[in-house]
């Protein structure tokens, strides 16, 4: 579809008699900053792993900027994964790291024009002094710059981050995500982020995705992150004052 970067229609995806997701539709514009929103086993990941084309869907349609997501290009689309699957103790630099995001490989013996592209990268996000720090000896928030640093070194379309705040304290997390801000105004990619934060859901993100397996919510955060909707998507909440300050955030 013209302008949409990503195109869902009533995906639903099994695992056994295990129902992960049933029935999403949306339409992502390009250019869009979205969070997916949900508690844990909602089918976060799972759809975003669609989007990659890691899993196939039992039922219903996805394109990426109009291709099926194993035919788009795969310079287009950037991933960061959650940190938690990051060997920190492997014995490599942070510019290493970024340069397999070029080739998909190790670098054994980097190309100059490739190491220069990374460290271009480094640069967008705010981590060109970090380019020859072992990975053991990077914080929370300077790994995750890394990884985000090795998603755009393509200069994707589309980057999708799993809970790119985990292992970050407060400070970080906030300088993490004015940094996102800046690189998708540089750069017009769209963004899809999975978080469990609403607070940075209602004040950064464009529109929100509300999952429990089911599409609860989809759209600008003050209408899918409306106290209805959260129950919905979380039960009861024991939590009042948060869903007050939500509503009138």
């Amino acid at each position: 579809m013209s302008g949409m970067a990503v195109h869902v229609k009533d995906i639903s995806v099994r695992f056994g008699d295990f129902l992960a997701l049933d029935g999403l539709s949306l339409d992502i514009p390009v250019n869009a900053f979205v969070a997916i929103v949900g508690p844990n086993g909602a089918g976060k990941s799972t759809f975003l792993k669609v989007l990659l084309g890691l899993v196939e869907p039992t039922m219903g349609e996805v394109t990426l900027f109009g291709f099926d997501p194993l035919k788009v290009n795969p310079d287009q689309v950037g991933y960061v994964p959650q940190m938690k699957t990051m060997d920190r103790s492997f014995p490599a630099l942070a510019i290493e790291l970024v340069y397999t995001g070029i080739n998909r490989k190790w670098p054994w013996q980097m190309q100059e024009n490739h190491r220069d592209k990374a460290m271009e990268a480094l640069k967008k996000v705010g981590a060109g002094h970090l380019a020859d720090r072992p990975l053991g000896r990077l914080s929370g928030g300077e790994l995750q710059r890394i990884c985000l640093a090795r998603s755009i070194v393509r200069e994707p379309k589309l980057v999708m981050l799993d809970e790119p705040a985990t292992g970050i304290d407060s400070v970080g997390e906030e300088d993490m995500y004015r940094m996102l801000e800046k690189f998708q105004r540089e750069s017009n990619a769209t963004l899809l982020m999975i978080t469990h934060d609403w607070h940075t859901a209602t004040h950064h993100a464009d529109y929100v995705l509300l999952l429990n397996r089911r599409q609860i919510s989809f759209g600008v955060p003050s209408e899918a992150l409306a106290e209805d909707n959260l129950r919905r998507a979380f039960g009861h909440m024991g939590h009042e004052h948060e869903l007050k300050f939500l509503v009138k955030s």
